[in-house]
């Protein structure tokens, strides 16, 4: 089958490895010096827990290409990026678009691609656990297994036929697919938790072997306070069960040993910092729709949360910190 991915980050190029593992025709959207060197060298993707290299040869592309039809588009991009390509996925001739990635504006791009698109789509979301960054001509990959996305429509599960077809597309793989009864509901959920190990991460000058036990366990108190915060707005938690890992008890215990890990290992740096140095737009817009959120329940009070975010330099100062380190990177 076709199958376009649209943006070349760590998550789509690991997605667009996988989908040429399963034996689909691949396209890659990717733009500027990245679209020349996979051009030039390949997708080579280091897969640093499983300790091999990948190279794929997906077909490069710079734009959509109007009349070419896709069985599937999935559109890779950083929330405050997502807007700027809803005309282009709402053109493309294609039945499935799947968009990846944090979300806080899933109805909205949700009724714009409906309302221009001139064929007809269904319009799908998802979050791939994926982690990682990119040095020169390779990405390097962080995930567990075979690579896992949750995917939903905005307030329903998925029907037969469209899980049918998407999990045809990773047949051969050990990619797990969790199909999701509400995204828009699952996406709040993430934030519970990826907002206070973002706060903590520009807290610590995104090094978290600086942190403490106290502040990882900050986190953990922080998150728990934000479920009670949804369930306070009668918004579910998704997964079920999910403000249990912040309660006392062995998924507790588990959460604090995975935070342990990414303190003292480079998972850390995979899977979180490397992340919140280059995304700082994408955070504050998250961290702006939260505090939105809780607009709706001004009385609920979530103590540690509000510590921890704090604690870190204001939003400005982080711009121009991270800034400046991306242009000595270039």
């Amino acid at each position: 089958m076709k199958v376009l991915v649209y943006g070349a980050g760590v998550i789509g190029c690991f997605l667009a490895h996988t989908l040429c593992a399963s034996g689909q025709d691949v396209a890659l959207l990717a733009r500027g010096a990245w679209r020349a060197e996979l051009k030039k060298n390949g997708l080579v993707i280091r897969h640093r827990l499983q300790r091999k290299t990948t190279v794929d040869r997906p077909r490069i592309l710079e734009k959509p290409l109007p009349d070419e039809y896709h069985d599937a588009v999935f559109a890779v991009m950083q929330h405050q990026q997502m807007a700027e390509i809803l005309d282009d996925l709402a053109a493309i001739n294609t039945p499935l678009v799947v968009l990846v990635g944090n979300n806080m504006s899933a109805q909205e791009h949700w009724t714009r691609i409906l309302a221009q698109t001139k064929t007809p789509k269904t319009v799908l979301f998802g979050f791939q656990g994926t982690g990682g960054r990119r040095e020169g001509s390779v990405v390097h990959c962080v995930r567990l297994g075979g690579g896992s996305m949750s995917l939903g429509g905005l307030h329903k599960e998925p029907t037969e036929q469209e899980k049918a077809a998407i999990t045809a597309l990773f047949a051969s793989t050990k990619y797990r697919l969790t199909w999701v009864r509400d995204m828009d509901a699952w996406y709040k959920t993430h934030l519970t938790l990826i907002l206070p190990v973002a706060y903590l991460c520009y807290a610590v000058g995104c090094d978290l072997r600086r942190t403490s036990s106290a502040q990882r366990k900050q986190v953990l108190d922080a998150a728990g306070q934000a479920c009670g915060l949804l369930k306070r707005l009668g918004i579910p938690l998704l997964p079920e069960g999910a403000d249990l890992y912040y309660k006392p008890g062995g998924k507790r215990a588990l959460m604090a040993g995975l935070l342990w890990i990414m303190a003292k290992t480079v998972v850390g740096e995979l899977a979180a910092t490397d992340h919140c140095r280059h995304a700082v737009t994408e955070m504050e817009e998250l961290d702006a729709a939260f505090q939105k959120l809780r607009e709706d329940a001004p009385e609920w009070e979530i103590p540690a949360f509000d510590a921890l975010r704090a604690a870190m330099p204001d939003w400005a100062r982080l711009h121009t910190l991270y800034e400046a380190e991306k242009r000595r990177e270039l």
